[in-house]
């Protein structure tokens, strides 16, 4: 593709975006979920919301995602869900987290002590990837990523994975005028595992989501069902909670309805 139909596509999709988006949340702009205030965490969640959706909007996957994820993980796990513009303050939320002695000074066993999982969906799953080149910068791992109908914003790249980021997956609809990133690839396929590129299919197994907008129904129909459907947030669920819980659970990808991206 071209810069200028790169151009084109991305401010249609800004478009359609800002006309599919729900009312914006007047809270404050994270949503806090914590296993143990008082003692440094083992596991550190970090989850983006798309289009213009608050961060405490119950009616949308990540949200969600956070809230049950809560209840399974590990005693000590740090969960928190930004809106995507908000990235600056979840990197200030994590190397804050990271900073155990409160030196301002990261060591290399800071860095290392907490695993990393960060996703999100729409804009936001393109900022989680974003956070994940951030974090490189200053040496932290992640430990896995995972993008749900990726869509970058006009200057962003949410391609290719940094070479901190050990796991990575991607989810995609092709259906309407916005649909997310066909496929994801590492930086360093020597350092990072791509687990795949899974294409769910809403025309042949379609979701309801009562709580859209008739404007996203018309004009975002897949990328209305990818960011509400309940059995693909399920599954990330359960890969998350396999990554970070001492007890491993089975799993199976790709997800019922899901297939390999081509």
């Amino acid at each position: 593709m071209s810069r200028a139909s790169a151009l084109r596509t991305s401010i249609v999709g800004l478009v359609m975006l800002a006309a599919a988006a729900p009312t914006v949340s007047r809270a404050a702009n994270t949503s806090l979920i914590r296993s143990d205030a008082s003692a440094p965490p083992s596991n550190i969640v970090i989850g983006f919301v798309g289009g213009f959706v608050g961060h405490d909007n119950p009616h949308h996957g990540p949200v969600q995602l956070a809230h049950r994820i809560q209840l399974t993980l590990p005693k000590g796990t740090y969960i928190r869900v930004f809106e995507n513009r908000r990235r600056k303050r979840a990197y200030d939320d994590v190397v804050r987290l990271l900073d155990v002695n409160h030196d301002g000074v990261l060591s290399p066993e800071e860095k290392t002590r907490a695993h990393i999982v960060l996703f999100g969906h729409s804009w936001g799953a393109s900022a989680a990837v974003l956070l994940a080149r951030d974090l490189r910068r200053q040496g932290i791992p992640v430990l896995l990523t995972v993008q749900v109908d990726s869509v970058a914003k006009l200057w962003q790249n949410d391609s290719v994975i940094p070479d901190n980021v050990i796991e990575a997956i991607n989810f995609y609809q092709t259906q309407g005028f916005i649909h997310g990133r066909r496929q994801i690839a590492a930086a360093d396929p020597a350092k990072t595992e791509i687990l795949g590129n899974y294409r769910i299919d809403y025309k042949k197994s379609p979701v309801d989501c009562p709580e859209a907008s008739w404007r996203a129904r018309v004009f975002t129909p897949g990328h209305m069902q990818s960011e509400c459907d309940p059995h693909l947030w399920s599954q990330i669920e359960t890969l998350v909670g396999q990554k970070l819980s001492p007890q491993p659970t089975a799993a199976a990808l790709p997800l019922p309805g899901a297939q390999p991206g081509r």
